[in-house]
């Protein structure tokens, strides 16, 4: 029995660090549609000596540090609030506004998995 307990600690360990490994992967995103709403998201990251924190274009002072397993759950809940917000899906087309209420700029999406990536991760519906 002690024989094989270094073996099956070295497993565990190596399945748990594969657990939380899948559990802080950001989700899967469409790159041309994530990369045009990215532009007027007020969220970014930011690289700092201890690591990555979340800061506001809009807001100096908004500065969220998660740890680094929930860094990037917390940066999607972030847009997908201000998505929900300022994203509006006029059939395929999706329209951005500012805070202001103004329409900024429509996209229109081209494909079915644009267009479920938009229901899927900000939340909207027609």
């Amino acid at each position: 029995m002690k024989k094989y307990l270094p073996i099956a600690l070295i497993l565990g360990f190596m399945a748990f660090g594969f657990v939380a490994f899948l559990d802080s992967k950001p989700s899967e995103k469409n790159d041309r549609i994530y990369k045009i709403v990215q532009k007027y998201s007020p969220y970014y990251l930011d690289k700092r000596f201890g690591g990555l924190q979340i800061m506001s274009k809009i807001d100096p002072e908004f500065k969220e540090t998660p740890n680094n397993m929930s860094l990037f759950k917390e940066f999607e809940r972030l847009e997908s609030a201000w998505g929900k917000k300022h994203l509006k899906l006029n059939e395929s087309i999706l329209v951005i506004y500012d805070f202001n209420g103004t329409q900024v700029v429509k996209v229109p999406l081209e494909t079915q998995d644009e267009l479920n990536f938009v229901k899927r991760f900000y939340g909207l519906t027609k």
